[in-house]
């Protein structure tokens, strides 16, 4: 399902949580919103935590480590994020007002705090050159099962263009994902589709998609669409690719022709 947060309150604005809404995702998912000279402490004894920078600058202490960071626009710039395993304290200080993204998940595991800067980043051009650029968008991977197999999340996000199509073609996965969009106006909009259900998508708005549902969805002509996209691995069972639906595969081949047919 689709949920609207509308303006974002000063403070915690929870996506949803493992032992309350949503909780079928499997994850806490909050946007903590700080204005200038805020300070956050985080520490969490049985989670694992990710900390992405969407807006603003930061300081994060960490493991008597300092750094700061900025990023003015998360449709221009690759990201930044924390991620840190059960127990490791972090602190956040807010330089300007700011936008934090927050994801955790419960992990036994132990494993090595990683910074991931903006070098740090692989970004992938999706849908180029095909279907006449109807669904080309930049795929940025944060971590997932490749570079991160300790971990039992997944992080990315996703650039989609004016008017264009991700999230395609239409595919699912056994494991839950959410989606946190963002807009380059704020009267900007798309809509996607879950299962057989469709949404429109404004800003600051989130998808909890369950298992199993396919996700496609499309930006309004005009309005550059954002999203940070969120897997949860399944206890053996780890999200390492996606599911394309069968009557769509004929999309995938070479040299297809989409219309008119000749």
């Amino acid at each position: 399902m689709l949920e609207r947060i509308g303006e974002l309150k000063q403070g915690r604005n929870i996506l949803t949580e493992i032992d309350g809404k949503h909780s079928n995702m499997l994850m806490d998912i909050s946007i903590e919103k700080m204005t200038e000279g805020d300070c956050l402490k985080f520490l969490h004894s049985e989670k694992e935590m990710a900390i992405l920078l969407i807006d603003g600058e930061v300081t994060f202490k960490y493991e008597n480590e300092e750094k700061t960071f900025k990023r003015s626009s998360v449709f221009d710039e690759e990201p930044t994020c924390l991620h840190v395993c059960k127990g490791v304290e972090v602190e956040v200080e807010a330089n300007s007002d700011v936008e934090l993204l927050v994801q955790l998940t419960n992990n036994e595991n132990t494993f090595e705090t990683k910074l991931y800067t903006q070098e740090d980043t692989r970004t992938d051009i999706f849908g180029e050159g095909v279907w006449n650029d109807t669904a080309r968008r930049a795929v940025r991977t944060v971590f997932d099962y490749n570079n991160a197999p300790y971990s039992n999340m997944v992080m990315g996000e996703v650039i989609t263009y004016p008017g264009k199509w991700s999230s395609y073609i239409p595919h699912h996965h056994e494991q839950p994902e959410v989606y946190y969009y963002k807009f380059n106006k704020p009267q900007g909009f798309g809509f996607s589709l879950i299962g057989e259900d469709a949404y429109k998508i404004v800003d600051n708005s989130f998808s909890a998609i369950p298992g199993g549902l396919v996700h496609p969805q499309t930006s309004a002509p005009g309005y550059a669409m954002y999203y940070c996209w969120m897997i949860r691995h399944f206890d053996n069972n780890p999200w390492t690719e996606r599911v394309d639906l069968d009557e769509h595969k004929w999309l995938l081949e070479k040299g297809i022709k989409i219309w008119p047919e000749k």
